[in-house]
């Protein structure tokens, strides 16, 4: 539909066009308290930006920073990001668009068993299409933590230089042990006492190659007493013989991520490291390592703060990447993209936009505190994106075949009578509703629903001596239905009205209770439709040790063969529409095409789970 109508609001858009207004309201959280009040401290603005990430010296000899704050979404490519990174995303790059700064796009590419190019592009892919640019630039490329692996070398030379690190040879056994526990105090290295020099000497040991994988690692010294387990001298380097998607071979030694990353963000200027919960334990790590590398005039000050709020929680959902990878791996789905996964591929295919994934992350608010949000919040978001730029359109999803019994003789043998309906019943301001065009003839398609011999209490739809209307169309009465040998219904009969046509003089000379969607057998187009539900029955399926497999619901996916009209057979990849009285469909990214309509349930027209 969107190739002939341009106007399509639902059609795929450019993900730059999905930013929201930049003058509407943003609820308040404290995040936005903490930017609002070091702008007005100036707690950054004496900052310098030498073009690209570098260390003190480079930015010193740079302009001063032309963006007011600077934020990072900074993921390990080692897999399909999920819906609760698309809150991370909207997060991060909406505060620096809403406060005049840049984000960044980072990988935290430090680890080189795990990652590969596939989930770097999947990851860009996704950031476009949230409706992002990173870097200050549409164009820019994204920064990779392997492009900053001379200078995290030069960095841990330094700090053992400085007394600040030494080489342990302990076993990992031996350092489990000797780290103690909650309640008990750690135990000094036996090689914690060794001079700069020689700590310097072994450590180029391992640069070399030198020594075997898991022979030795380099440790910050800061407090084996340290009521924070994470002070006792962390780990800080390792040797891994991998071949790096980025460096190749170049280094057999690999920073730790809790290494890296404030490195990474200091390079980078970053004013406001924002990261969820799980990381607060490691913040005064995080400011240990800049209060060093500052005084050794390595790293600009002020250096980055780094600030935690509550992960995602989403009902009937999980978002662990092993657990995700097991539901592929083990085929209970169909992929990374299967439309019941809570992967940000798997959302774009079920039919969600980047209005209603903003919109999401809005509502949900940010917090310190972990909550649970309902999954029917989620699905409000998309109904009210779509509500009012999803084309409408008829689609029989359990067909039977209406017979108009008396058609010959008022309207003439084979006669097609051309019928329309707005594309939008209610556009936007500014937005014109296309007509759509389909015909009636003497046979059409309706929902067997539609149809009781013997109605229950209440039934307003077709059943003998009853009128209701054809959507578009015209009155008609039933008189009865057609049956095969097993009793099932073959044919429901009906006469038509004359003179009643939608949007004709005296159409509304006949009183009826009830209109129904119909498809004309003459126009209507076979079509797969795939009817998806949650994919898990349990509101918290891996809650409390649980087996998430147990909880998996069987009836996630119905395919159907349904009718719809000619408008939804002209349907682009990733179009959206409402199937009236059904809900919202998008024609399928990977599987619809031309002759082969096939399109994904995305949302009901209301919450059936909370009934």
């Amino acid at each position: 539909m969107s190739t002939q109508n341009p106007v399509n609001p639902a059609a795929s858009t450019p993900a730059a066009a999905t930013a929201p207004a930049p003058e509407a309201a943003k609820p308040s959280n404290f995040l936005r308290q903490i930017i609002e009040s070091d702008l007005e401290k100036g707690t950054y603005a004496a900052r310098r930006w030498g073009g690209t990430p570098g260390d003190a010296a480079h930015h010193a000899a740079g302009q001063p920073d032309p963006a007011k704050i600077r934020t990072r979404f900074p993921p390990e490519p080692n897999g399909y990001l999920h819906i609760g990174h698309a809150k991370s995303i909207c997060i991060n790059f909406g505060l620096a668009r809403d406060y005049g700064g840049v984000c960044h796009l980072r990988f935290d590419d430090t680890n080189p068993e795990k990652e590969d190019t596939e989930y770097v592009d999947s990851i860009i892919d996704a950031v476009k299409w949230l409706g992002f640019d990173w870097n200050g630039h549409p164009s820019a490329p994204p920064y990779q933590a392997s492009d900053y692996f001379d200078f995290m070398y030069r960095a841990a030379e330094y700090l053992i230089e400085a007394g600040h690190a030494y080489v342990d040879e302990q076993t990992i056994e031996q350092m489990r042990v000797n780290r103690g526990d909650f309640g008990k105090p750690g135990v000094n290295s036996p090689f914690r006492s060794r001079t700069p020099a020689e700590n310097l000497a072994k450590f180029r040991e391992m640069k070399a190659g030198l020594h075997e994988d898991g022979s030795m690692v380099l440790r910050a010294k800061i407090d084996m007493a340290s009521p924070n387990i994470n002070m006792r001298d962390p780990a800080i380097y390792r040797i891994r013989r991998a071949t790096h998607h980025n460096t190749g071979d170049t280094w057999c030694i690999y920073p730790m991520y809790t290494y890296a990353h404030p490195i990474e963000d200091a390079l980078e200027q970053i004013t406001h490291s924002l990261c969820t919960l799980e990381f607060e334990d490691q913040r005064p790590f995080y400011d240990w390592l800049l209060e060093r590398l500052t005084e050794g005039g390595l790293l600009s000050n002020p250096p980055p703060r780094q600030y935690e709020f509550a992960r995602l929680n989403l009902t009937y959902v999980i978002t662990s990447k092993r657990k995700l990878a097991q539901l592929v791996y083990d085929h209970k789905v169909s992929g990374w993209d299967d439309p019941r996964m809570p992967t940000i591929v798997g959302l774009r295919r079920r039919g969600y936009t980047p209005e209603s994934l903003q919109v999401f992350a809005e509502r949900i608010g940010v917090t310190k505190s972990d909550s649970w949000i309902d999954y029917s919040t989620l699905e409000g978001c998309l109904r009210e994106d779509l509500e009012l730029k999803a084309f409408r359109g008829m689609a029989v999803l359990n067909p039977v075949k209406l017979v108009l019994t008396n058609w010959d003789d008022v309207m003439g043998a084979g006669h097609l009578e051309p019928c329309t309906l707005p594309s939008l019943p209610h556009p936007p301001e500014g937005v014109e509703s296309p007509e759509r065009h389909f015909t009636i003839g003497k046979e059409v398609w309706i929902e067997r629903e539609d149809f009781e011999e013997v109605p229950p209490k209440g039934y307003k739809r077709l059943f003998p001596g009853n009128k209701v209307r054809l959507k578009g169309g015209y009155v008609i009465e039933c008189t009865g239905c057609n049956k095969d040998a097993n009793g099932t219904i073959t044919e429901v009969l009906a006469t038509v009205v004359p003179d009643t046509k939608s949007g004709t003089p005296g159409a509304d000379s006949v009183k009826v209770k009830a209109a129904i969607t119909w498809v004309g057998v003459a126009d209507g187009v076979n079509a797969e439709v795939r009817m998806y539900d949650r994919l898990f029955l349990d509101a918290q399926p891996d809650a409390g040790g649980k087996d998430f497999i147990e909880s998996l619901n069987p009836n996630s996916l119905k395919v159907v063969t349904a009718i719809v009209e000619p408008s939804l057979a002209k349907a682009q990849p990733d179009d959206k529409f409402q199937f009236e009285r059904h809900g919202y469909f998008v024609a399928d990214r990977v599987d619809h095409r031309a002759g082969k309509p096939v399109f994904n349930l995305a949302v009901g027209l209301k919450d059936s789970w909370g009934k």
